[in-house]
Parts: C-alpha cells; sequence; structure tokens
C-alpha cells in the first residue's frame, strides 16, 4: 500500500509538472526585437466569472494570422480559449500609439460593444504567460436615469512591459480614458484601434515574477483575518470539545463503574442505557449496499482531498498555472477509483452482502452519476449561450477514455482485491437473533435535528475561510494560504469526528441502537450547510446575474456539496464505529 501511494504521488507531481503552461519559447529568454508571444483569452461580464466568451467573439480587430494555441486537458476545463492577438509586442520596442485596424463598426457591431459595456466586459490576455486584464470600456452615469448613461468604448491600450536582461518580468495594461468610442447610439461608427508599448528595466528576477499576484491574499489585514478565523475556530473547537470530553469522559467512567457493580451485585437487575442494547448495537444496518458505496465514495474523496493538499503544499498551483488544479482533480480521481472499490466492497462483504457486483456499479455511480448529470445540463446551458465554458467535443471524449480506461477498470481491480480480502467485521458482542423495540423518543431526538446540531458546529469553524474560497473560486481574488487553509480542514475533521461521536453516545445512552445511517448523516451535514452559505453569498455578497451564472454557481456548488457530505460522512461514521466499539470491548457483554 505504502508502495502504490508513492507511485501516485510520484505520478501526480510529474503529470502536474506537465501541464503546466509554457508560452512557445519554452525558456523564457529573448532577444532584442523577438516577438514575444501575446495570446488574446477571453473577455465576459466582470460580475460573472464562468459567463466568459471568446475575445473575438466580440468585433475588435482580427490579426492577420490567427492561431489558436494547443491547450492542456486542464486549460481547457478551465474555460481557457487562447488565440493570437492583433497586438505586436517585440522585446524591448518601444511603440507610440501605433494602430492596429481603422474599422467601420456596423450597427450590429455598436450594438455588441454597448452591451458588452453595460455589463462591465473585461478581457484577459496573457503575455510571456503572465495574465493581463482591462475593461473594454465605461459607462458615463452622469443622467439620473438609465436611459441618459452614455456608453464609451476604449480604443487605444497602453502596455507598460518591465524586463530584467533577457526576461519578461511584469506587465501592466492600461487604457487611455481620453480615446473613447460612443456606442450609445445605433449607428455606423468609424475607429482606429491603437496601441502604445513602454518597455522598463527592473531588478526583479525571473523566479519572482508571479510573487505580485500572490501577494493580495498574503497582506498584513487578509492574514491577520484568516488567523483571527483559525484562532477563534481553534477556542471553540477546545471549548466545546473539551466540555463534550469531559461530559463524555465522566459519564463513560459512572457507566463502566455502574455496570461492573451491576454483574456484581443483582445478576437479575435489568440493564437500562447503551449496555442495554448491546446485542442490537451492531445489527447491520439497512441498505448495506447504499451505505457502503458511500463509504467508498467518501474514502475516495476525503484521498483526493488530501492529495490535493499536498500538490498545494509543495508549490504546484501557483497563481495563473492555468488549469493545473482542474488536470489534478482529474488524474487524482482517476487513480484513486480504486480505494472507492476495495473500500466499499470489502465493507460490504463484512456486512455479509452477496451481490458484489452490484455494490460495485453503485459505488462507481454514487458520486460520478450526479455530478455526470449535472454536467450535462451545465455544459448543454453553455453551448446554448456560445461561452468558452462549453467543452469541445474533443475534451468530452478525453474524459470519456479516462473514465473508461483508468476509472472504471481500476475500480473493478479495488473491488476484486476487496471481495478476496475476506475480512470480517470486528463485533465486540454478537447480536441477537430479533431487534429490540426503540423506546419513543422525544422530536429533538430525530434524524434531522440532530443532523441540524451535528453540522452547526463543524460549519462555524469554517465559514470565515468559505468567504474567501467562494471570492476565489466564483470572483477574481486569488487564493494562496494553503497553509492555513490545510489546518482549518484539520479542525474540520477534528470538529466532525467529536461532534459524531457525542451523538452517537447520546443516541446509545437512549437505548437507539440505529446509529450506523445516523452517524454518516450527522457526519456529512456540514456539506448541507456549506449549500445553504451558497445562497447567503449569492444574494448578499456577489453580484452574480443571469441564468447561466446562476446555473452554474448553483449546479456545481451542488456537486461539491454532496462530495462534502459523503466524505465527511465517512469521516463521522468512521470515527462513531471506533468509539462504539470502544465502549463494547470494555464492558462484558453475554
Amino acid at each position: 500500500m505504502a508502495k502504490m501511494k508513492h507511485f501516485l504521488f510520484s505520478f501526480i507531481i510529474a503529470f502536474s509538472a506537465l501541464s503546466t503552461v509554457r508560452s512557445d519559447p519554452s525558456d523564457h529568454r529573448y532577444k532584442d526585437g523577438d516577438l514575444v508571444p501575446l495570446y488574446a483569452n477571453k473577455v465576459g461580464p466582470f460580475h460573472n466569472p464562468s459567463e466568459t466568451y471568446r475575445y473575438f467573439d466580440l468585433p475588435f480587430c482580427l490579426p492577420g494570422d490567427l492561431k489558436e494555441k494547443k491547450e492542456a486537458l486542464g486549460e481547457v476545463l478551465n474555460g481557457d480559449r487562447l488565440v493570437s492577438a492583433p497586438y505586436k509586442l517585440e522585446f524591448q520596442r518601444d511603440k507610440e500609439s501605433v494602430a492596429v485596424c481603422k474599422k467601420t463598426l456596423k450597427k450590429e457591431d455598436v450594438a455588441k460593444f454597448r452591451a458588452a459595456v453595460r455589463k462591465d466586459y473585461y478581457f484577459q490576455m496573457y503575455y510571456d504567460d503572465l495574465p493581463i486584464w482591462g475593461f473594454i470600456g465605461k459607462v458615463d452615469k452622469e443622467g439620473k436615469d438609465p436611459s441618459d448613461y452614455r456608453y464609451y468604448l476604449y480604443k487605444h491600450i497602453h502596455f507598460d512591459i518591465f524586463y530584467n536582461k533577457d526576461r519578461v518580468i511584469e506587465i501592466n495594461v492600461r487604457t487611455d480614458p481620453n480615446a473613447l468610442v460612443d456606442v450609445t447610439e445605433d449607428n455606423e461608427v468609424d475607429v482606429e484601434f491603437m496601441y502604445t508599448v513602454k518597455w522598463k528595466e527592473t531588478n526583479t528576477p525571473f523566479d519572482k515574477r508571479m510573487d505580485k499576484y500572490s501577494q493580495s491574499s498574503s497582506l498584513p489585514h487578509h492574514l491577520e483575518i484568516h488567523w483571527f478565523s483559525i484562532i477563534n475556530s481553534c477556542v471553540t473547537v477546545l471549548l466545546l470539545t473539551g466540555f463534550l470530553a469531559t461530559i463524555l469522559m465522566r459519564v463513560l467512567k459512572n457507566d463502566f463503574v455502574k455496570y461492573a457493580h451491576d454483574e456484581e451485585s443483582a445478576e437479575d437487575q435489568e440493564e437500562t442505557g447503551w449496555k442495554y442494547i448491546h446485542g442490537d448495537v451492531f445489527r447491520f444496518p439497512k441498505f448495506k449496499s447504499v451505505f457502503a458505496a458511500a463509504l467508498g465514495s467518501g474514502t475516495q474523496l476525503f484521498t483526493l482531498t488530501v492529495f490535493i493538499f499536498i500538490l498545494a503544499l509543495v508549490g504546484v498551483f501557483y497563481p495563473y498555472n492555468r488549469g493545473a488544479l482542474f488536470t489534478a482533480l482529474v488524474v487524482i480521481y482517476a487513480l484513486t477509483s480504486g480505494i472507492a472499490g476495495y473500500t466499499a466492497t470489502s465493507f460490504y462483504c463484512q456486512l455479509e452482502g452477496t451481490n458484489w457486483v452490484r455494490n460495485l456499479l453503485l459505488t462507481g455511480c454514487l458520486f460520478c452519476g450526479p455530478l455526470f448529470l449535472t454536467f450535462c445540463f451545465l455544459n448543454t446551458v453553455a453551448i446554448a449561450y456560445n461561452a468558452t465554458a462549453a467543452l469541445p467535443f474533443g475534451t468530452i471524449v478525453v474524459i470519456v477514455l479516462i473514465w473508461t480506461l483508468v476509472t472504471s477498470p481500476l475500480l473493478v481491480l479495488g473491488g476484486i482485491a476487496g471481495k478476496n480480502s475476506k475480512a470480517e467485521f470486528q463485533a465486540p458482542c454478537r447480536t441477537t437473533k430479533y431487534p429490540r423495540e426503540i423506546p419513543p423518543l422525544p422530536w429533538y431526538r430525530g434524524t434531522i435535528p440532530q443532523m441540524a446540531m451535528a453540522g452547526f458546529l463543524p460549519f462555524s469553524a469554517i465559514y470565515i475561510e468559505l468567504y474567501y474560497i467562494f471570492a476565489s473560486v466564483w470572483g477574481h481574488r486569488i487564493y494562496t494560504i494553503y497553509s492555513i487553509l490545510f489546518i482549518v480542514f484539520i479542525i474540520l475533521l477534528i470538529v466532525t469526528a467529536f461532534i459524531t461521536v457525542a451523538l452517537t453516545y447520546f443516541q446509545l445512552a437512549a437505548e437507539d441502537h440505529e446509529w450506523w445511517w445516523r452517524s454518516f448523516l450527522c457526519g456529512g451535514s456540514t456539506g448541507l450547510f456549506i449549500y445553504a452559505y451558497c445562497l447567503y453569498y449569492y444574494y448578499a455578497r456577489s453580484d452574480m446575474s443571469g441564468f447561466m451564472q446562476t446555473s452554474f454557481f448553483f449546479g456545481y456548488m451542488a456537486c461539491i456539496c454532496y462530495g462534502f457530505f459523503l466524505m465527511l460522512g465517512t469521516v463521522g461514521f468512521r470515527a462513531a464505529l471506533l468509539f462504539v466499539r470502544h465502549i463494547y470491548r470494555s464492558i462484558k457483554c453475554e
């Protein structure tokens, strides 16, 4: 197993290194006058990060030789569609107000630009792998009534480029506020697009050129908020876990003393509390195939998350390493499917299940099925919008091949290994033939109230960090403080495990022996809280709008939260199982 993990890690590191995007000149070294590659990527509404379109969907000047850049899988998944830009930026060659082209904008072209300016469209380009952005125009809101607003298109772009010897270090873009084209009316307009280039020398070394993009998330006031979040979470966790631990240890100690005393003094005395149900507590749950499949999928997603954190902490996901995260997610998910197959099938066989093939199919579809259906719907929406988020047919074929040739075979191999493991379920107590009746319980001991109690505490430990993650994934903020995120993740796991154990004890003490599904649901309930936070973030903290952006946000967040539900549910159940085995091993069970 250790060798397998080492192999997987080595493969992922190698693959992620390969997925790093490079310019055509692979060493990023240029001579005076060399043409440095400039690619136009996409345009889109600033507040709708998923709704992006090809740069030349707007009627900009086309270059003489329009070439599409070959892109890696992760870049395509990220919605990047790089094409050669119309601007020629030779190394160390200044230019002053050079015309790109003269163009007569037809009425429909003017309408396109006006709609884009109204929606705050921005453009994104890459110059020697350095990202640059700018707005395509501005709205003059001097008139109070929206019908009086004036819409202007920028026609002159200034490139300020910094170099160190033979390397490009930094590039900034600004638009000339005085060079404007009025696109308010539906009239034909003659426009001359121009650009200016200024080169300046800098002492910043080449290997530090990406630092400026990550510094925004490491500013002192941001770091203070992150550390405050962690300290707040730690204090909450320590207080609550300490409180629960004290209660549990004291109660359990009293229980053990009481049960030991009962055995010595009165053999015929009726048992009460959690010992009373020792003949039922290890009775296998209903829907054991679904339960085992959920554990297998949850274990796989947990392994995936750990691997992603390892790659993040070693620096693979530096800012604007386009598509590296998506590539890593696809590859690691494919490679870890054997873990899902082994975990699900071995546990299913421990629960005395017979139809392990059906269980394996269920494991393969439990997470991928909803994800695939969501993707089909959202990809159809993106195609209808003609957005770059719509995956090309070739990319879909590649993903299907990965699933067919890597994911499925590894899932089957893991399932066969799990079936042949011949492990038996370790139960300290024998299970009786007939189950005891569960006594009537108050409403707050029901599944849904318990899930609400279980999910709130772990969510309260992560909610401050959630804002920064959402602002990065569904906005333009850069997130690079992976070490803090990893600490928050560890806190999340500890709190989830502890709260599930505590609720499982209270459930058993109330003589309710159906704890298997309850512990899984309570552990995973944090995923539902995260989805509820999505609603809050969408309406209160973001300016997202439109059917496409809304469907992408709620569709993909539903899949992510479902993944969290499976992963944390697995953590909760494993913690509860360890606890239940421990306490029943500590007493004598006939």
